[in-house]
């Protein structure tokens, strides 16, 4: 209901961006299990899709704890379109390689 209520009526798809990040992963570096993640993107993208909101082009972000090491896996997921970089994104470095990854192809 929280997702639903807050898309407006007249939202052009192509400027929608929704952003993802288990409650429980805020500030702990806990990473859910890819299989999660690919679950509840595919659960936002199917709610947002049942609104007026009429086009695959939404785009869907992974917030939580996304690092070198597994930004990677995460991009991978058919539902991941990207990611909110939080810590890792104090280091040049990783972040480079989280950018890095998120370049590829899927």
């Amino acid at each position: 209901a929280q997702l639903q209520g807050s898309i407006p009526k007249d939202m052009e798809p192509n400027n929608l961006i929704v952003a993802y990040e288990p409650v429980w992963a805020i500030g702990t570096g806990k990473t859910p299990t890819l299989n999660d993640i690919e679950e509840m993107h595919s659960h936002i993208r199917k709610i947002v899709l049942e609104t007026n909101v009429r086009t695959n082009k939404i785009r869907i972000l992974y917030g939580g704890s996304v690092k070198p090491n597994n930004a990677a896996e995460i991009f991978e997921l058919a539902n991941v379109d990207g990611a909110l970089v939080g810590g890792a994104s104090l280091s040049a470095n990783d972040f480079m390689s989280i950018i890095e990854a998120g370049s590829k192809e899927k």
